[in-house]
């Protein structure tokens, strides 16, 4: 997958996703959780179908923190599709890196709607494969910046990441930090991406005309940002209803701190014209990632369509085995 993706395609497709879905021109059910408690972990199915494109999809994809202990990914993914015509399996496909790919292509689509123009630093909270692919789609939607600063629970992986990203960005300042609010004083805009299941960003850290790309909490109890920065933020969500139960703003809507009347509208919305982004330079934008199974249909398509022209991967007849 590695080989046969890359971010600048996968951007305009999930882009694309986003428009369809905002038109009522797509399915995607809330994905359902299996929560296996004793290894801290979950498992999610998450189907979709894209009616202008034609696409079907489904991938079952885990969370697993503790999986660095073993060498493993947290997130690993098998997606399929299916032939809307028949219901027949068209292809079987390792979903791991288009969900790394995907989701850095929802975050650098909301930043272009709903950040500050040109710019120019970025604070990562979190040194995983998410900082990664996030700093990667914006690099792509933005040519502007000139800072990167890090921090991760781990100080040697945010070194890692660090010395990684600067042999791939060298015109761009990067650098870990012993903080979190070193990571995002000043920052134009700011990634979370971890596993937090308390607040990580304070309020007061966050100056106005920010923009922040919430990836971590993608499951009940999980948040990154104080409640009191959610409350002065204009909040856009991916979709409500996967948002209000695991996104970052479930444990807040669960205290009744926030309600729905305080969620300013989902991306999709915004990509299809229906409400507008960002409206001051003052506001501070919060997106909230919980991963659309339509992103990983059309990123998935890409792959399979790219496999069958370059002849990667192995054709088997499915009916007849």
């Amino acid at each position: 997958m590695k080989n046969l993706l890359s971010l600048e395609e996968v951007i305009p497709a999930v882009e694309s996703a986003f428009k369809m879905k905002g038109a009522g021109h797509a399915q995607m059910p809330p994905k359902q959780y299996l929560f296996i408690k004793k290894y801290n972990g979950d498992i999610r199915t998450m189907p979709a179908y894209l009616e202008e494109t034609d696409v079907v999809a489904v991938k079952v994809v885990n969370s697993h923190p503790e999986n660095r202990k073993y060498g493993l990914p947290t997130v690993m993914a098998t997606i399929i599709l299916i032939d809307p015509r028949t219901g027949t399996l068209k292809a079987i496909m390792g979903g791991t890196w288009i969900t790394a790919l995907r989701t850095g292509a929802a975050g650098a689509i909301a930043a272009k709607y709903l950040a500050n123009p040109n710019p120019k630093t970025v604070g990562f909270v979190g040194a995983g494969t998410q900082a990664r692919t996030q700093l990667m789609g914006l690099q792509i939607v933005f040519k502007t910046i000139e800072e990167v600063r890090v921090w991760d629970i781990n100080e040697k992986a945010a070194l890692k990441y660090a010395e990684e990203m600067k042999k791939k960005y060298s015109q761009t300042s990067i650098c870990s930090v012993k903080s979190i609010e070193n990571a995002v004083q000043g920052a134009d805009i700011i990634v979370t991406a971890t596993p937090s299941r308390k607040p990580l960003v304070a309020a007061e850290w966050v100056d106005e005309g920010t923009h922040i790309n919430c990836v971590g909490a993608d499951a009940p109890g999980k948040q990154e940002l104080d409640t009191a920065l959610l409350i002065k933020s204009k909040i856009v969500v991916d979709d409500w209803s996967q948002s209000c139960h695991g996104g970052e703003i479930n444990v807040p809507l669960a205290k009744g701190i926030i309600k729905k009347k305080d969620v300013w509208g989902d991306i999709c919305e915004i990509v299809a014209g229906l409400k507008t982004g960002r409206t001051s330079r003052n506001e501070i934008t919060v997106f909230t990632s919980t991963g659309l199974a339509i992103q990983d249909a059309a990123t998935a398509n890409i792959a399979y369509q790219k496999a069958l022209e370059e002849k990667i991967g192995e054709s088997t007849d499915i009916l007849n085995v």
